[in-house]
């Protein structure tokens, strides 16, 4: 059921009772667009319907069919930003407190109503749930800063990862590294819930993650110099088929088809409680190993794989180039 004015709706009341449902609407129909549902079910409707524009949601308890303490526990899992306010006669108190104790109502308003204290209520409620929508406006710019410095930190954290390998300045594997993400694009990061986490805990888990990589992939990179050191640089995409254990196969032109992309982007696009898989580390250290032969690896989208190649010559990463790098991939990043 719509409401009547045509205004995106702000409140949503849901009461089988008709009569209850047209006292609500009359009474806070001024305050803003109300919007009402006759049973648990046809809420859910109307809570997907208008969820961009809904702020508060009140439910009566008695209904046929579900009880509303569903309805609102449906609102809490998907719309945790909404009001939920239950409303129900004193004989109903054990579920009122219920509701109350599995977090899913803000407040209850006993029938039958004080309409005097209906507005009040119902006011306080719209102003709580506009101050929501301002603090989740400045959670999301906050995310955005935060996701743009996890960028670059990780970035950086390849240069000084491949100076602690191979003691050398000319990048060039954190330049192949790169170069492969981009070809196959990233994903948006998975943001923390930073009503659950502050600042100093996301530092904490992205150090100890970073950390975490560093380590596999130096051991990675011991274990290719021990094992492949004799083999030339020609064989080398047969130690790419051993070290990612199956995720190449042979292409055409002397090229290895990779399938499983995320393998080429895991570091840079996954969230900081994600740990590094050993395929991603020995990617990172194969790249280091052939680094040390005086080998690069080019990478190629075609179609759901990416073909690598072997050139023997390489490029230096220079500070501006690592700063571009970084800004085409804060721009992947927002458009993923």
């Amino acid at each position: 059921m719509t409401n009547p004015g045509g205004n995106e709706p702000k409140i949503l009341y849901v009461d089988d009772e008709t009569l209850a449902l047209t006292y609500f609407g009359r009474a806070i129909g001024s305050l803003a667009p109300v919007v009402t549902a006759t049973s648990v079910e046809e809420g859910k409707r109307m809570l997907d319907q208008h969820a961009a524009t809904l702020g508060v949601l009140v439910s009566d308890q008695r209904m046929p069919g579900e009880l509303g303490n569903e309805l609102l526990r449906y609102a809490r899992e998907r719309y945790p930003h909404m009001v939920r306010i239950l409303t129900t006669a004193y004989s109903e108190i054990e579920d009122t407190v219920e509701a109350v104790n599995q977090g899913q109502i803000h407040r209850y308003i006993k029938k039958p109503w004080d309409i005097t204290a209906l507005r009040v209520e119902l006011k306080q409620a719209l102003e709580f749930a506009d101050l929501r929508r301002e603090r989740d406006a400045l959670l999301r710019e906050k995310m955005t800063v935060r996701q743009s410095q996890t960028l670059t930190q990780r970035i950086g954290a390849l240069q000084t990862l491949y100076l602690a390998v191979s003691g050398l300045s000319s990048f060039s594997a954190v330049n192949d590294y790169l170069r492969a993400a981009a070809t196959v694009g990233l994903h948006t990061l998975e943001q923390p819930d930073w009503a659950l986490k502050d600042y100093t805990e996301l530092v904490g888990e992205e150090s100890l993650r970073t950390g975490e990589f560093s380590h596999a992939v130096r051991q990675a990179h011991q274990d290719l110099s021990t094992r492949f050191d004799g083999k030339p640089p020609a064989q080398a995409l047969d130690v790419l088929a051993e070290v990612l254990h199956g995720k190449v196969s042979p292409a055409d032109g002397n090229a290895a088809a990779l399938v499983d992309l995320t393998t080429l982007t895991e570091f840079l696009e996954a969230s900081s409680t994600h740990r590094v898989s050993a395929a991603h580390a020995g990617w990172l250290a194969f790249l280091l190993w052939l680094d040390g032969k005086g080998w690069s690896v080019t990478a190629e989208r075609d179609g759901a794989t990416v073909k690598l190649r072997l050139v023997d010559n390489q490029t230096q990463l220079t500070p501006a180039q690592l700063a571009a790098w970084m800004e085409h991939f804060q721009d992947l990043q927002q458009a993923a």
